[in-house]
């Protein structure tokens, strides 16, 4: 029996970058009677608040049901979890990168981007950025952030164009960890925090085994962001929408009935 439901976030629990659909939000909000549950994602924490936390709050989910749901923001480089007795999320660690290193990090992906055409910036949408220094972690977003999500779909499906500015950036830039996520990312840190940082203190801070934890990503292959988890020997689901995570936790959630 499992203690921990661990998820990535877009192409997992959502159509990237927008808020859980009314089926997950009503089967996480269910599992939070039952599991620990524990997104981790590049994404950052306000993303989070948006894309779940307020979702599960409309269906109902109660302030204690919140003690049992665990951030783990920036590939859980950043971990926030409800305070009941604040009555607000808490920061429980952070570990930021230098501004010399964000600088470095920025400078090769937009060189590498610029090189092999693939830096659009006449494509953003008013105040939206193509990289985002998200603390812990730089991200390349191709398209920005408020890019329809046809577009982000359409721009990069099979990930070649970001394997070839991965590619690049290692030539540039050799002593960061480059990881392909979502539609058209790119997350740079510093090598070991990506999710397997963000695991082994998800199994710190919530005092369990890996054998307690089952995992859901659709990055799952080498070279994915969810791979790392596979790599761990973590239980792993691989899903390819918000639909196969639905029909699994349906599954689950019937069993346990």
């Amino acid at each position: 029996m499992k203690k921990v439901l661990s998820f990535d976030v877009d192409q997992t629990l959502n159509v990237a970058k927008t808020p859980i659909p009314d089926e997950i939000a009503e089967l996480l909000t269910k599992c939070l009677d039952k599991f620990e549950v524990c997104p981790i994602s590049g994404q950052k924490f306000d993303q989070f608040l948006i894309q779940i936390v307020n979702r599960l709050v409309e269906f109902g989910a109660t302030k204690t049901q919140l003690t049992h749901l665990h951030l783990f923001v920036a590939q859980g480089t950043q971990y926030y979890r409800f305070n009941l007795a604040k009555n607000d999320w808490e920061q429980v660690y952070n570990y930021p990168l230098t501004d010399e290193q964000v600088a470095k990090i920025t400078s090769a992906i937009k060189t590498a981007a610029t090189e092999l055409g693939y830096w659009e910036e006449d494509k953003l949408a008013l105040g939206d950025e193509i990289i985002e220094n998200r603390l812990s972690q730089v991200t390349f977003s191709a398209l920005g952030q408020k890019a329809g999500t046809e577009a982000k779909y359409a721009w990069d499906p099979d990930c070649k164009k970001r394997e070839k500015i991965v590619a690049r950036c290692k030539e540039l830039a050799p002593e960061f960890a480059y990881e392909i996520g979502g539609t058209t990312s790119i997350n740079a840190v510093t090598p070991g925090m990506n999710k397997v940082f963000g695991m082994t203190h998800l199994l710190d801070e919530l005092k369990v085994a890996k054998e307690d934890i089952l995992y859901f990503g659709d990055m799952t292959q080498p070279g994915g962001n969810d791979y790392p988890v596979v790599e761990m020997g973590i239980d792993t689901i691989t899903v390819r929408s918000h639909e196969d995570t639905a029909y699994a936790l349906r599954g689950i959630l019937g069993v346990l009935k």
